[in-house]
């Protein structure tokens, strides 16, 4: 599935489409949310800080989905994620999805890919 994503009705109307996807695809509910939230947490920043549109791809390859997200600037993200504080209103979205995929790296034409992988 390949996306271009211009505003907040735009990838969520993607969002959607990739979680009706997936279902079809009997993917566990749980992996579901896993790479909406991923997906949601890429996608906010992505808009919000990186020019407001992006690129968004998703694919599933045997027990895993590889979620890439390029802004329109060019943005590669520390190799270290860190949550902010307990009473900060933002920072903990790069924390989040370090946290739930299994790994995250940067690449020049795709931006930023993160891998999910599937279990029930």
């Amino acid at each position: 599935m390949f996306f271009e994503i211009d505003d907040y009705a735009a990838m969520k109307a993607a969002l959607a489409d990739m979680c009706a996807e997936f279902i079809r695809d009997c993917v566990p509910e749980n992996a579901v949310f896993d790479c909406k939230l991923v997906a949601n947490e890429l996608l906010a920043n992505a808009l919000r800080y990186g020019g407001g549109s992006a690129r968004f791809r998703v694919e599933k390859r045997g027990n895993e989905i590889r979620i890439a997200v390029k802004s329109a600037r060019d943005y590669e993200p520390p190799e270290k994620s860190a949550c902010s504080g307990i009473d900060a209103e933002r920072g903990r979205g790069l924390f989040l999805v370090d946290a739930i995929g299994a790994s995250r790296g940067y690449d020049a034409e795709e931006g930023i890919c993160v891998i999910v992988k599937i279990t029930e």
